[in-house]
Order: C-alpha cells, then sequence, then structure tokens
C-alpha cells in the first residue's frame, strides 16, 4: 500500500532547467571558458557541492566552488522572486495529493532555493518533509536524498510513490526502492533505459491524483 509522495522539484514542479542552464552558462562564459554540450545533462541531479566542483574543476571556472555556489543561487532566487515558473497543474496536484497523503520534496537544488518555490508558491504547508542533496552525502542518480525524504515522513521508502522528471532523478528514485511515476520534461528528455524505470508516465504533473497513486500501490 501507499503511504506518502515525493516530489521533485526542478522539471517537475517548477519549469526550472532552462534557467539552471542558463545561469551557469553564464558563469562558464564569463570565465572565458567553452560550455559543452553535455554539460547540461551532466549536472542533471547533482548535489550543489557537487555541480560547484564540476563547473570549477571541469569546466574552468576560476572562483571557489562556494562562491560559484551563490553566484548561481542568487541569479535563480531573483528569478523566482520576478516570475515564478510554476508547471501547469503543480498547484493543483500537490493540493489534491496532500488531502490523501504525506508528502515530501527530494530535491538537487539547494535548500534555500527549494524553501523560496514553496513559499512563493503557497504550497509550504503542504509538505510534511522537504531534503535537498546538499544536506546528504550524494547527489542524483544515487538513492540518498529518497532515502532521507522518506526517513523524516517516517515511512518505509519501499511504500512511497516518487515523482521525477529526469534520467538521473528517476535512477536516484528507484533505486530508493520508491514506485516510481515519470513526468518527462520535453527540453530535457530522460534516457530511454531511465525512463524504463518508472511504473507509469504522465504528461502532466496535475493527471496525479490520489486514485492514480493509490492504485500503485
Amino acid at each position: 500500500m501507499i503511504e506518502a509522495v515525493v516530489f521533485d522539484m526542478d522539471g517537475v514542479l517548477v519549469d526550472s532547467e532552462e534557467r539552471w542552464d542558463a545561469a551557469r552558462r553564464d558563469l562558464v562564459a564569463a570565465a572565458g571558458r567553452p560550455f559543452p554540450d553535455d554539460a547540461t545533462r551532466a549536472m542533471q541531479g547533482m548535489s550543489a557541492p557537487e555541480w560547484e566542483r564540476y563547473l570549477h574543476d571541469d569546466l574552468g571556472v576560476p572562483d571557489p566552488p562556494e562562491q560559484i555556489g551563490r553566484t548561481v543561487v542568487d541569479a535563480m532566487a531573483a528569478g523566482y522572486r520576478e516570475a515564478l515558473p510554476l508547471l501547469p497543474g503543480a498547484v493543483d496536484a500537490v493540493t489534491a495529493l496532500a488531502r490523501a497523503y504525506p508528502l515530501a520534496v527530494a530535491s538537487s537544488a539547494n535548500r534555500e532555493l527549494i524553501d523560496l518555490v514553496l513559499e512563493l508558491a503557497g504550497l509550504a504547508p503542504s509538505f510534511g518533509a522537504v531534503v535537498s542533496s546538499e544536506e546528504v552525502d550524494r547527489g542524483k542518480p544515487a538513492p540518498d536524498v529518497y532515502l532521507e525524504a522518506a526517513t523524516r515522513l517516517g515511512v518505509d521508502p519501499r511504500a512511497c510513490v516518487a515523482v521525477e522528471d529526469s534520467s538521473n532523478g528517476l535512477r536516484s528514485a528507484h533505486a530508493a526502492g520508491m514506485t516510481v511515476i515519470a513526468v518527462p520534461n520535453p527540453s530535457y528528455p530522460p534516457a530511454d533505459d531511465a525512463l524504463a524505470l518508472a511504473a507509469i508516465t504522465v504528461d502532466r504533473v496535475d493527471a496525479i491524483t490520489p486514485e492514480l497513486v493509490a492504485g500503485l500501490g
């Protein structure tokens, strides 16, 4: 039986992947360095310390990793305050599911950005637990952030449904033992092998109803 639902944030609740990409590209360009074609996908799912080191060590941004992170997060936060890019149906889905299940967020975004998004969207009270990958040892595709979310909810991971959009996110939730619902990001679609890990695929997050979740149990 399903006892809880755990949401990724970027690409599931907010249409933010292109904003992350732009903020990082701007930083790399300012350093006079090229931005490899595979860099965006490589960073999807990384925790903040991981992508900060990647930009510094692999892409050659000279600033210390902590400063790299601060620059990118400040740009993201300013953009969210100006216009929060909520995905269609995100608020409706969370509101409906919160009436039936305990909810958590398990996101690769920095904790301050998760909290800001939930506050601006008016969704903070709907979530019983919020976990950023920067709070655990390893980012996605490792299962750490999903396992920690289940622990904070007090629910066995095998009794959780996870909602994900990216390859590394799908792999992470599946590795945690959760039943996975895929909401593929059309701009950055997941790899076929990662998508195959999902129990079901939907086009929009508001297709995930309490009845759909109960049926997966």
